[in-house]
């Protein structure tokens, strides 16, 4: 890609750094696990060996049957804050703004924002370009991950509760300082960012499963071995997870700050913080055309507390929203 752009190095370096992780897009672990044996797997395991099993379940809960949900995804940055309804299909998540500083949409950005949709509906090239880079993003993400027992050395230090955005709600979370190894070598340049990365890690020691990462940079690093550009010394990044809808964990909160060139010149400054709420299952063979009509249905009907999921099948653009709890959760999660 010729033209660097800084919606370009967010997808590249810090969507990917930032352990949206593939974090939590799939099952995981049941929420009523004993509380009583946290004490007894931080015990048994090193903190090191502790950082390699929940890397390995956050990999196979990626590799297990996903669980799609509709959810939404409150942004602030500097300037403004906007609210998005997100939902994910067999395609590709599809967003779509409804908020903006506070404020509905008008009818002319209302109108934007479904065009804009429906070109991907149309417009199959399109759709399948979304669905390379979602692919690639996931490919790099996954590469993060795999790089965390090495990049890093690892120390108790405490505990910390969970709660319902972070974790589980009443359980003893691990908390592990960690430091760069310096005898980590980065393989490519995607994990070249940890080598100047300090933190914390929370990590659920029944689950075994990583309920956040906080880390910070403690130098400036660059990225594309210094040629495309670097992150200043300082910058930031928070990610967390919870158990969500259907014992599911889930990312729930993303912040990040970073300031930086790119290709040496060119000056960033990211600062945003994004939370993820409102989590409803809907059908893993959702296709992106039924997760639009259900983003617009749900966006013209923002008082609903139900979540109206359209049957793979339907060929008809309309939908009724179950009756019963019970009614919605033999349609969301049918296969």
């Amino acid at each position: 890609m010729l033209v660097v752009s800084r919606a370009w190095l967010h997808r590249e370096f810090l969507a990917g750094l930032l352990v949206t992780f593939a974090l939590g897009w799939v099952p995981g672990s049941t929420a009523d696990s004993q509380l009583s044996k946290a004490d007894s797997q931080l015990s048994k395991l090193s903190p090191q060996q502790l950082v390699h099993e929940a890397v390995e379940n956050e990999l196979a809960a990626n590799r297990a049957a996903p669980i799609h949900f509709l959810f939404k995804d409150e942004r602030k940055t500097l300037h403004q804050s906007q609210v998005r309804l997100l939902v994910e299909t067999r395609d590709a998540t599809a967003g779509m703004m409804v908020a903006e500083n506070g404020q509905p949409l008008n009818l002319e950005r209302r109108k934007a924002e479904e065009a804009r949709l429906e070109s991907y509906v149309r417009n199959p090239e399109q759709l399948n370009r979304k669905r390379k880079q979602e692919k690639e993003d996931a490919e790099r993400t996954e590469r993060i991950m795999r790089a965390l027992p090495e990049a890093f050395l690892y120390q108790e230090a405490g505990t910390q509760t969970g709660s319902a955005t972070l974790g589980r709600p009443g359980v003893e979370l691990i908390r592990l300082k960690f430091r760069p190894n310096p005898n980590y070598v980065p393989p490519t340049r995607v994990e070249q960012v940890l080598t100047g990365m300090a933190g914390q890690l929370l990590i659920d020691p029944n689950d075994k499963r990583i309920a956040e990462i906080n880390g910070t940079l403690e130098k400036d690093v660059g990225f594309g071995w210094g040629i495309l550009g670097h992150l200043d010394q300082g910058g930031r990044f928070l990610v967390q997870q919870a158990v969500v809808a259907n014992h599911t964990w889930d990312v729930t909160r993303m912040q990040l700050a970073f300031t930086g060139k790119i290709l040496l010149i060119k000056k960033l400054n990211i600062e945003s913080t994004d939370v993820f709420f409102d989590f409803h299952p809907v059908p893993s063979d959702l296709s992106f055309s039924q997760g639009v009509e259900l983003l617009e249905k749900q966006a013209s009907e923002p008082q609903s507390a139900s979540t109206p999921v359209p049957k793979p099948n339907q060929k008809s653009r309309t939908t009724q929203p179950p009756k019963t709890e019970d009614e919605a959760q033999k349609l969301c999660c049918h296969r």
